[in-house]
């Protein structure tokens, strides 16, 4: 209990650091987008499809490269399930690999094209669709992408990669969910990395195969009967661990913001 104690008043100081701009973030990778209407059927397909080649490459750039591929008329078409199935294989590939959206040629083309088939194949194209006869139940999209047709969905049906997109849905769409306090952590290398360095992990476990599931798992029991979701934190810990650990500063606790989230 004293130690889930003193890691919550380390939560509320990296909160309340990262609501005052101590942690930078004023500007975040996904920032980088063509301003879309927030409930267009293009503005879900541009927060969707590069979400799946966001692994193991920096992020800002994977949504610069995204956003500069949008704007050119010449390759724009790649966000367009239908069109980027009419298209060869190697107009696809151009098209993703011009402005470094893919990184790996081959296999995140197919990646990109598999994602475009099951869009087609099961929504008509309108990845919409699956929230609307989900209920926009959290659990139940997750589920259904994870468990009941996890191939259908290359990298997106990922531990980490399927709750960020989710949370990016969340942020720069019109979507609501019905229970976003099921909403976990992404655990990618910094939230896993931030976790430790507050203790909510140790060593054996950072170190563990099983690692991400330990991670979400550990959030949702730490902030249970508390005035957090999981998913509030999430932001706080990805800047702090990627600008280096900035010190915690106790002193952000001494004014009007504690006693609820803002």
């Amino acid at each position: 209990m004293i130690q889930k104690e003193a890691i919550l008043i380390k939560v509320d100081i990296l909160y309340y650091m990262w609501k005052r701009g101590r942690l930078g973030g004023e500007f975040m990778p996904e920032d980088e987008n063509p301003n879309l209407e927030k409930d267009s059927l293009e503005n879900y397909l541009y927060f969707t499809l590069p979400m799946a080649l966001n692994y193991q490459r920096n992020s800002y750039t994977l949504w610069e490269s995204a956003n500069k591929t949008y704007m050119d008329g010449e390759t724009r078409f790649v966000f367009n399930p239908s069109s980027c199935l009419e298209k060869s294989f190697e107009e696809v590939q151009y098209a993703l690999t011009k402005y470094k959206v893919a990184l790996q040629k081959q296999k995140q083309t197919e990646i990109w094209l598999s994602l475009c088939n099951t869009f087609m194949e099961l929504f008509n194209g309108d990845i919409r669709k699956l929230f609307d006869t989900l209920d926009n139940d959290v659990d139940k999209i997750r589920d259904f992408i994870q468990k009941d047709n996890k191939k259908k969905f290359p990298y997106l049906s990922g531990t980490k990669i399927c709750n960020y997109w989710l949370f990016v849905i969340w942020q720069y769409t019109n979507r609501n969910y019905k229970n976003i306090e099921n909403l976990t952590v992404a655990p990618d290398t910094h939230v896993i990395k931030a976790s430790h360095k507050l203790g909510l992990i140790n060593d054996e476990e950072l170190n563990s195969s099983n690692v991400q599931s330990i991670v979400i798992d550990k959030w949702n029991k730490l902030f249970k009967g508390t005035k957090y979701k999981p998913i509030d934190i999430h932001t706080a810990l990805w800047l702090w661990s990627r600008n280096g650990f900035i010190d915690l500063d106790e002193k952000v606790l001494n004014n009007n913001l504690v006693g609820g989230i803002k």
